[in-house]
């Protein structure tokens, strides 16, 4: 295939993965995931997938983390349904690759990505950070999280997968609320959605590893492989890819998108689209 060649020609791989990537690796926000995890939720407030529940003002904070608890949990602490990301993995192994990545579920660490060549820029579900907030510092919540969802009578076996109860609690103890170390606020999701999200030293580290990716290898033989991204925010992938494409000669914008893959106007030639599901078209490059 076209794409697998541009790989192993590339002296450098560029990676930006949007909301379409998790998904094809199973993250699905309504449909039978959600009822198996929410079925009490929806039938009491009538929301029919993770993000309106997220977004519910529930009345008390005990019945708000009891939801949010099981969404950070199977998105953040849960392996994915389907081996899209260790694919990927396997794909771009033994190159010289960053991820910019506007997911915030962790897939990429779990498939075996460096650390140090990811740079998550809208949060991570497995952070928490104060409300107001009082300091530009994030917490980690994987403790709080299962200490949260067990107290709703759920099950996490061994291999981290969550078994629900028959008939759930819906809240969690007062004691159970995460609240700020500093000030003592209740915390919140460490997500980009208003102007209070905190951008902390990790985060400030790797956007500067992710520019200095850029920098050193400024006019080399680059591939800039964009995975499910959409148009809600393509300032921070889509956008930046094709202007870094244009600016260098020796550069190739690739797109794997169902229904969204396209390229700009005179930069036909050194683009390769392809309309298809991801994980299909993954597993097909890895046996190319």
């Amino acid at each position: 295939m076209q794409l697998r060649k541009a790989i192993d020609d590339a002296d450098a791989v560029v990676v930006g993965a949007g909301a379409g990537l998790s998904a094809a690796a199973g993250f699905a926000y309504a449909g039978e995931r959600f009822r198996r995890y929410f079925s009490d939720f929806e039938k009491k407030y009538g929301f029919h997938d993770m993000y309106a529940g997220g977004f519910y003002p529930y009345a008390a904070l005990e019945e708000h983390w009891a939801y949010w608890s099981r969404y950070i949990y199977i998105n953040r602490y849960m392996n994915a349904p389907k081996p899209v990301y260790e694919d990927l993995f396997s794909l771009v192994k033994g190159k010289d690759c960053f991820v910019l990545t506007t997911n915030v579920d962790h897939c990429f660490q779990r498939a075996g990505f460096d650390k140090k060549r990811l740079f998550y820029t809208q949060g991570d579900y497995g952070l928490f950070q104060c409300s107001e907030p009082c300091c530009q510092e994030t917490f980690d919540n994987e403790e709080c999280v299962k200490g949260m969802v067990t107290a709703q009578s759920y099950t996490i076996a061994s291999d981290e997968a969550l078994t629900p109860p028959e008939a759930p609690e819906m809240t969690v103890p007062a004691e159970l609320i995460p609240r700020c170390p500093h000030c003592g606020r209740p915390m919140t999701m460490n997500l980009r959605c208003d102007n209070k999200f905190v951008e902390d030293e990790g985060w400030h580290m790797a956007a500067e590893r992710y520019e200095n990716f850029l920098r050193t290898r400024a006019g080399q033989k680059l591939l800039f492989l964009e995975l499910g991204v959409g148009y809600n925010t393509p300032g921070i992938i889509k956008y930046p890819f094709l202007r870094m494409t244009v600016q260098n000669s020796k550069a190739i914008y690739a797109c794997i998108n169902q229904g969204q893959a396209v390229t700009m106007k005179g930069l036909e030639e050194r683009s390769i689209l392809i309309d298809g599901d991801i994980g299909q078209v993954l597993d097909e490059l890895n046996r190319a």
